[in-house]
């Protein structure tokens, strides 16, 4: 093949690219090519210049609405890196008075701010409003320096003052953000105000107009509520909204998303859309399917985490950019509990322990059920609440000396919905009196779980909660005075988020601390004795090996509950357990008979966006006694954390496009290497692993000296550009982050 004609190939792949970013290459309003310009008195080197010499040449310029240059597009052939190219952009770019530069091959794509930074890898091109956008907002922002830090905000009406460590991280970010750092990974404990200081600092960024469109990210319901509340409290003067499955895109200044939601919908956005991405909870947001979403905005990305610094990834640092180990902005929760900004907590001594002398469960797959059958039955579980409810009667007036009625608000986690069931029958048998109200399940299968919470939070009654995963993250109740772990857990992180739930202040009660009621020894397996806060891993008993770090598949509520390894789906609030296949027979046949009569699933079939109180309803309406269809539950079925139940109607109805497994792979691969910040020689080069990925499913160290790839000498080419350990090292991390997620 001549090069004209790959250089042909390489822009029709870019013209339908420039397409997918609202361009049209044939509006010459809009597009122009194969322009050409005078070369600029300032760029006319001393010598000899000939008319030839004076004429710049580029393929692309993308014009404003108003016929000005934005982007000239400098486009080459797949086999020259584009990055090579931005010595022959940026004259032309000079000459015609254009604000950026994009350089493609058809397959990457970078983008130059050339007057100001580097040019970088993004996942598309600019819209025309993306690049007016940025250019306008070069002209007119203001130094973070002239916004001052507030002293002071107003929630829920009420006067709050900006504590020392929020001003402090605010601070942090403005000097990041003034020496070019892109992203931004910030540790607070949980009940720190992440959330509030957070909104504070897009205030100030949206003041200096850093920002015009911000995306706040979040994977639970929960925490979106918790998100969009706090938003559109200290925000009140921006637009802002919830997006939501099938729910039509609005374009306001600020989006609050599930991570699930925008896994479906983010290829309606260009790269360029949001200035800045949120991610909450962002250990957990950044792996797998996930990377795609954060991957996809060329944003200033903010990450949030209570998680301590000990045990966040590697992964996680490299992300955010970060020195491993060393977050940019962190509060130690030590701190936090030193300043009464956190309540302090013990553990109730004397409780039976039920896993006996020398059990080993690290390392192990626990299918739930197998789980609960092994350590639990109804002698031990009826043993458990009447110890936790005897203690708590005698010990919560110590605690909270305020509290009228005991023993308290309390939170028992559970092994398992069915287990769940249990532990709350038990409770409300040692107390008759209060007719089954006394304690409460709350799981994604009861009716009305949002309405229960409320209740939970602002009533007398229930007095306990009982969940599994529900209630970790995203659940604020200042009141509760007990922590019941009824079950084992394995993670660190998921430890510390359980213990969290009790740590937020509540002067109202004169709360002093809070107990941990630890059946199950695990804060002696994380070394926890309630005066050094920060956990250590042990062995099942304390001491011994750390746990190293997380593997799939074996910590109890986290990693997507066994989305794989098990095959029923625990439904309704009594966790009966139907097996998954039985499951997504029966959901597909709902909805397909619904189609006839339901016009909101109508709706879906013919891909018209609802409103949010639609779907809002179509959930409320699938989630009945029968069949407890929702999306946990669906999401369980069809082994995808990333579905929404916009999606899974959709695939009952055999509308919903399954990517092809190439496709996945580009995706991720795509989105994996916006992440790594990589060379462009060793961008380039890994095109050619991820092409041989393809085909086999991984890559091999021993793929490198065999056709085709050993016709470009790839073995010595990748020891020269990444070492012989780092070369094995990238092919491992391409084996687990890209191929292993489209297995």
């Amino acid at each position: 093949m001549s090069q004209n004609e790959s250089e042909a190939d390489a822009r029709i792949v870019i013209d339908d690219l420039l397409r997918k970013a609202g361009w049209d290459p044939t509006d010459k309003s809009q597009v122009r090519t194969e322009v050409t310009a005078r070369r600029l008195p300032s760029q006319i080197m001393e010598g000899v210049v000939t008319a030839d010499d004076e004429i710049l040449r580029t393929d692309y310029a993308l014009l404003s609405s108003r016929g000005r240059n934005l982007s000239v597009v400098e486009a080459k052939r797949k086999a020259i890196d584009p990055y090579t190219a931005k010595n022959q952009a940026r004259p032309a770019a000079e000459a015609l008075d254009a604000d950026f530069i994009f350089l493609s091959n058809g397959e990457l794509i970078y983008f130059w701010d050339y007057r100001n930074e580097d040019a970088r890898l993004v996942r598309s091109f600019f819209s025309q409003r993306d690049l007016e956008r940025l250019a306008q907002r070069h002209r007119d922002q203001k130094a973070l320096a002239t916004i001052p830090v507030p002293e002071t905000y107003l929630r829920y009406g009420e006067v709050r003052i900006v504590r020392n460590y929020q001003g402090d991280c605010m601070r942090a970010m403005d000097h990041a953000l003034e020496l070019g750092k892109r992203r931004f990974l910030i540790e607070l404990p949980t009940g720190t105000g992440k959330t509030d200081l957070i909104c504070l600092q897009l205030k100030r960024l949206l003041k200096s107009i850093r920002a015009e469109r911000i995306l706040f990210l979040v994977d639970r319901e929960q925490l979106a509520k918790q998100a969009i509340g706090a938003v559109q409290d200290i925000l009140n003067h921006h637009s802002s909204y919830w997006l939501k499955p099938g729910v039509i895109r609005q374009e306001k200044e600020i989006t609050v998303a599930l991570l699930q939601t925008m896994m479906g919908r983010y290829q309606e956005y260009t790269s360029g859309y949001f200035d800045v991405v949120i991610a909450d909870e962002c250990h957990r947001s950044i792996y797998g399917a996930w990377q795609a979403v954060l991957n996809h905005f060329d944003a200033l990305q903010i990450g949030l985490t209570a998680t301590p610094a000990a045990y966040i990834e590697r992964n996680t640092y490299q992300f955010y950019q970060c020195s491993e180990g060393k977050p940019d902005f962190s509060y130690p929760i030590r701190d936090a509990f030193k300043a009464g900004h956190l309540a302090p907590y013990k553990f109730a001594e004397g409780i039976t322990e039920m896993i006996a002398e020398g059990a080993e469960v690290d390392g192990e797959i626990y299918d739930p059920e197998a789980f609960e059958r092994k350590w639990t039955n109804e002698d031990t579980n009826r043993k458990m609440m009447q110890e936790f409810d005897r203690l708590a009667w005698s010990n919560y007036q110590e605690s909270a000396p305020f509290q009228k009625k005991g023993p308290g608000k309390a939170i028992v986690f559970a092994i398992s919905k069915r287990h769940a069931s249990r532990l709350c029958q038990y409770l409300n048998e040692l107390h008759p009196e209060h007719k089954g109200r006394y304690a409460e399940v709350i799981t994604s299968d009861i009716p009305d779980a949002d309405q229960v919470i409320q209740n939970f939070k602002k009533e007398i009654y229930p007095m306990v909660a009982v969940s599994v995963d529900m209630l970790t993250t995203g659940f604020d109740c200042p009141e509760v005075l007990h922590i019941v772990m009824c079950r084992k857990i394995f993670s660190p992180i998921l430890y510390q988020q359980i213990r969290g739930r009790g740590t937020r202040t509540a002067p109202h009660i004169g709360k002093k601390q809070f107990v941990i009621y630890d059946f199950f020894r695990n804060h002696q397996y994380f070394n926890d004795d309630g005066a050094d806060i920060t956990v250590s891993g042990g062995g099942g008993g304390g001491g011994g090996k750390p746990p190293g770090p997380p593997r799939e598949l074996i910590e109890l509520g986290l990693k997507d509950e066994w989305l794989e390894a098990v095959t029923y789906v625990e439904v309704g609030p009594d966790g009966e357990r139907v097996d998954k296949r039985e499951y997504q027979t029966r959901w597909e046949q709902v909805i397909r008979q619904q189609l006839a009569d339901d016009p909101l699933v109508k709706k879906v079939r013919e891909e018209k966006p609802l409103t949010s109180e639609e779907e809002d309803q179509l959930a409320r309406h699938l989630n009945t006694p029968e069949n407890y269809f929702n999306e946990d539950n669906l999401r369980r079925a069809y082994r995808q954390p990333g579905g929404n139940l916009v999606d899974f109607i959709r695939a009952a109805l055999g509308t919903l496009k399954i990517k092809t497994r190439e496709e996945q792979i580009t995706e991720n691969f795509q989105a994996w290497l916006v992440s790594k910040n990589f060379r462009p020689e060793q961008a380039e080069y890994l095109v050619l692993l991820k092409h041989r990925g393809v085909i086999r499913g991984r890559v091999e160290i021993g793929d490198l000296f065999e056709p085709p790839l050993s016709i470009h000498d790839a073995a010595t080419r990748g020891v020269e550009l990444f070492g012989e350990s780092g070369l094995q090292n990238v092919i491992a991390d391409m084996n687990e982050s890209i191929f292993a997620l489209a297995a």
